[in-house]
């Protein structure tokens, strides 16, 4: 049979190696718990990072996360100090997703840490971790790919995908994102 007979079956697809992390009763809890206080109109934030620390979250001292933010799994998030999660951010965090201090992530951006291999047959999931380095920001409508750093004080510009790794102190744009400049801070 040659490769272009080879069609996607996904009959086959298992993804029994991947470990969600907690107990069924746990993810069931976590799922209700996002949809009342995180994915809702909800405001107060503190109790929201209550809830987030008793989920196993890592959470620094003056965190910001907005009304309708989307959280797959807490006990795989950790975030620094004064770091801020606009409206509607989804962070789809099969695996780590590190917001270290004074970074942001704005309305609308998604942090996907899964995909699929599109060149198997099963279509088998791929993981990757995400981290968010101090100072950058992922601006809104961005999509953060599997895998990918965003490096110190980096800017991805409004509805820009990282498919890479992005330097640090550089402002990219796009899909996929390329650097256009650098980024300089003025006091």
């Amino acid at each position: 049979m040659s490769n272009m007979e080879l069609k996607t079956d996904l009959s086959k697809f298992n993804n029994d190696w991947y470990k969600k992390g907690g107990s069924s009763f746990k993810r069931t809890s976590w799922y209700f718990i996002n949809a009342m206080f995180f994915n809702s109109a909800f405001p107060v934030i503190s109790f929201k990072l209550f809830l987030l620390r008793l989920f196993g979250a890592k959470i620094g001292k003056g965190v910001v996360i907005k009304p309708y933010v989307n959280i797959k799994y807490p006990w795989n998030l950790k975030v620094g100090n004064y770091v801020w999660i606009g409206e509607r951010v989804w962070i789809d965090n099969l695996g780590l997703v590190v917001l270290n201090d004074n970074s942001c992530v704005s309305q609308g951006a998604m942090l996907l840490c899964g995909n699929h291999h599109y060149k198997k047959v099963t279509f088998d999931l791929i993981v990757g971790n995400i981290t968010v380095e101090e100072g950058a920001w992922v601006g809104a409508k961005c999509v953060v790919c599997p895998g990918v750093r965003v490096g110190s004080h980096a800017v991805l510009t409004v509805n820009s995908v990282a498919t890479t790794n992005l330097l640090p102190w550089s402002i990219y744009q796009g899909n996929p994102a390329q650097k256009i400049k650098g980024r300089v801070i003025k006091g």
